[in-house]
């Protein structure tokens, strides 16, 4: 489904799931003014269509010991396909990687690292230096998280009816 398919019921149901994700369906309803049956058929359809990817619960890290934030960039050897795949397989089984994006400039790879602090990183430094490839790492700590959000934002200007 492209997102000019979304309409403002649709856009609505987006934005209420994803500020609260543990909505009934008859809360839902009555937040975006439909009824249960099709509210319900919407929420599907948007989970058919791919839109609404999964349901997931998020932790808040500080309250488990992994408060800290590390970003990390990564140069490989080179850049050949089968190099890449293999950073990429590698680099999903490191469970301290929050995020990794392939990027375009003077690094090949961005990191998000969740860490309980300097001392375990290390060992996830180690980790990543030890990745297939890998040529350079270099690693900033985040010292203040100055704005997170978990909602992707949905401009109703485009908006055009099913």
């Amino acid at each position: 489904m492209s997102a000019h398919n979304l309409d403002s019921i649709d856009r609505a149901i987006l934005r209420a799931l994803q500020a609260n994700g543990r909505l009934s369906n008859v809360q839902l309803a009555e937040q975006v003014g439909l009824s249960e049956s099709a509210c319900l058929r919407r929420v599907r359809q948007l989970e058919e269509d791919g839109v609404i990817d999964r349901y997931v619960m998020l932790v808040n890290p500080a309250a488990v010991g992994k408060g800290g934030t590390v970003f990390v960039r990564i140069t490989l050897e080179g850049q050949q396909a089968e190099r890449l795949a293999a950073f990429e397989a590698a680099v999903r089984q490191v469970p301290e990687v929050m995020e990794c994006y392939l990027i375009s400039g003077d690094y090949d790879y961005l990191l998000r690292v969740c860490t309980s602090g300097a001392g375990s990183y290390m060992a996830t430094h180690e980790k990543l230096t030890s990745l297939p490839g890998v040529l350079r790492v270099q690693s900033s700590y985040a010292l203040r998280t100055v704005h997170s959000s978990t909602e992707i934002p949905l401009d109703d200007n485009d908006v055009k009816s099913r």
